[in-house]
């Protein structure tokens, strides 16, 4: 993991992520933390690699996002050599993706 990021901030910050216990609760955090256009990347970074799992092309996933082709190598980039963050959240949501068949 990126020891960059280990900082009593971004603990705290984590912390009180993992208080949240309903979609509603996040909603609210989530839309008082970001912006809507923070929020936005960031779900679509995630359907980015769910697309990327499931093998789609760089142009599939681009038309469908409106990803960029930057946007789309960065979140390949962390499948490939990230901490498996995206794969652990698939798998306990029960999502099945390619790397899986």
């Amino acid at each position: 993991m990126n020891n960059k990021i280990h900082v009593p901030e971004v603990d705290q910050l984590l912390e009180a992520i993992l208080t949240l216990q309903t979609k509603d609760e996040c909603y609210a955090f989530f839309e008082d933390i970001c912006t809507v256009n923070e929020l936005l990347a960031i779900a679509q970074r995630y359907a980015v690699a769910k697309m990327l799992r499931e093998r789609k092309t760089y142009l599939e996933i681009s038309e469908a996002t409106g990803a960029s082709t930057a946007t789309i190598s960065r979140v390949n980039r962390s499948l490939n050599f990230g901490n498996d963050g995206y794969d652990m959240t698939f798998e306990r949501l029960g999502i099945q993706t390619s790397e899986e068949e």
